[in-house]
């Protein structure tokens, strides 16, 4: 990675050749010349039901191989605004340790931050974005848009504080984000306590249920997005069973209901010109999805994110 503008000469190969990539880009060994790191975290140790989502980047790197240089709608090629790469994966010493491997975690992306990286990170279940905040967010609480089918702000379960149900519950409590500033949309799906909608309510989010979503329409929901987040440094998490389950059938916890991939890319596309600090797209556990689309998807989604982000970063050059 030496170049100053993305190599894309692999990209304009049959895309069933080579070493699988994110986005078919060179894998860095030198983070130096790095504005935008795609970054695989296959950790899914706070999942409480269905597992299989460590094994999600890898599906991500296969099926991103689909992707192109440029956008058909805005016409960006990110490639062209930013040098991207991918940076490999989190590797782990203590991945039994569940509180120790968020330490691994989160001092992965403090290293990716320190070499002024912009990640999008590839997860994993979404306990993963608690460690990403804790480094992105250590000298100031973020905004953050969120879309999910669950507002993941519940508190213990099983005697466990961290779980990918509790990742945003955390990081209030940690002042990693800014409650008022955060938007989660897509939320639906029965629950046994209304612990986890209680607390996103009095600490200030903007929850959008699913009902409000299909009631308003996209373009209200990103109007909405906006006026929350404003221009605030902010973190885009999606969680893919966010969408409907007949489009991202591979994930743990799937709840019918849920947003097309149309709307989701609509939504997307909608966030442009924020004050990105990192993305990252979870939840996807191939082993529940033998056609590879949940992981289509998830890539298409990390796309998305990359034109969102390199054209931020060449505005603000």
């Amino acid at each position: 990675m030496s170049q100053h503008t993305t190599d894309t000469h692999a990209m304009m190969q049959p895309r069933y050749t080579g070493i699988p990539t994110f986005m078919r880009v060179a894998l860095a060994d030198n983070w130096d010349d790095v504005d935008i790191g795609l970054i695989g975290v296959p950790y899914d140790g706070g999942v409480t039901n269905r597992a299989g989502a460590r094994h999600g980047p890898r599906e991500i790197r296969n099926q991103s191989s689909l992707m192109r240089t440029m956008h058909h709608v805005t016409r960006i090629n990110p490639y062209a605004l930013a040098r991207v790469a991918d940076l490999g994966d989190v590797l782990f010493q203590r991945l039994l340790k569940h509180p120790e491997a968020l330490d691994e975690i989160e001092a992965v992306f403090a290293r990716v931050k320190s070499h002024g990286i912009i990640p999008i990170a590839a997860g994993g279940d979404h306990t993963i974005s608690l460690p990403i905040l804790r480094a992105l967010a250590k000298d100031r609480p973020v905004a953050m848009v969120h879309i999910d089918a669950h507002t993941d702000t519940w508190d213990e379960f099983q005697g466990s504080k961290f779980s990918h149900g509790s990742p945003f519950r955390r990081a209030t409590e940690e002042g990693l984000i800014d409650p008022t500033k955060v938007i989660q949309i897509g939320i639906r799906g029965a629950q046994n306590t209304t612990d986890g909608w209680d607390f996103s309510r009095e600490k200030g989010m903007r929850v959008v249920f699913m009902e409000e979503f299909a009631e308003i329409g996209v373009d209200a929901v990103i109007a909405e997005a906006r006026r929350v987040v404003g221009d605030a440094p902010v973190y885009l998490t999606f969680d893919v069973d966010g969408l409907d389950p007949i489009y991202t059938p591979g994930t743990g916890t799937p709840e019918i209901g849920g947003i097309t991939t149309l709307e989701a890319q609509k939504l997307l596309r909608g966030l442009r010109g924020l004050n990105y600090i990192g993305a990252d797209v979870v939840e996807v556990a191939p082993n529940y999805d033998t056609t590879g689309n949940t992981a289509l998807v998830a890539a298409t989604l990390m796309y998305e994110m990359l034109c969102l982000i390199a054209e931020r970063l060449a505005a603000t050059r």
